[in-house]
């Protein structure tokens, strides 16, 4: 294990011994009973100054259409998180599982979509080659993590949602806005992680 893995594997073990912190929820489950399970990889880059991988999903797309994403999707028939987070960001970047040192599971996410994701936080190296599957990734780019955990970049906006206001988290890097389910993730994983990367 790396320098920063041993360090992000500490700071995701203290964190999770903590009580688990207030989620930015999704107003559309209100109502909604059942989740199909779906995983994601939150690939941060093993260098001086870390970077966490995020992709744009093409316009074309049936669910989310141009908006920002960590890799991955749904569970495949017998998978748990970590497989079909490893599966779909091999699918989707060409990132070969067998790099990606997995640091663990972080708290589950219910979106409007009926989908119960769970992050993977995990190391990938500096060097890691990708290679975007252009049937689900229009564009691939790397944000500093210390930018994306810093909670001072985390902008609250509201949305109205069956005639009420809603609040959700906004977070802008360079030409990128960030928000929705991934940016709750972040939000979720800075708390988590101490607002750092140690």
């Amino acid at each position: 294990m790396s320098p920063l893995a041993h360090r992000i594997a500490g700071l995701y073990r203290k964190g999770l011994a903590m009580a688990p912190p207030e989620m930015w929820l999704d107003p559309r489950i209100a109502g909604m009973t059942e989740f199909k399970p779906a995983a994601v990889l939150v690939a941060i880059t093993d260098r001086a100054e870390p970077g966490v991988l995020l992709i744009h999903r093409p316009e074309t797309m049936r669910a989310h259409p141009g908006q920002i994403a960590f890799p991955g999707g749904r569970h495949d028939p017998g998978e748990g998180p970590v497989a079909a987070a490893l599966r779909e960001a091999d699918e989707e970047l060409g990132i070969d599982p067998g790099a990606v040192t997995v640091i663990g599971a972080s708290d589950r996410y219910r979106s409007g979509s009926g989908y119960e994701i769970t992050p993977v936080l995990a190391v990938i190296p500096a060097d890691t080659g990708i290679t975007p599957n252009p049937d689900e990734v229009a564009d691939w780019f790397e944000a500093p993590l210390a930018h994306l955990l810093d909670p001072t970049n985390h902008a609250v906006r509201h949305i109205d949602w069956d005639g009420t206001s809603h609040p959700f988290i906004e977070i802008l890097w360079q030409q990128h806005r960030i928000w929705g389910v991934t940016a709750a993730i972040i939000s979720n994983l800075s708390k988590r992680l101490g607002g750092g990367h140690g």
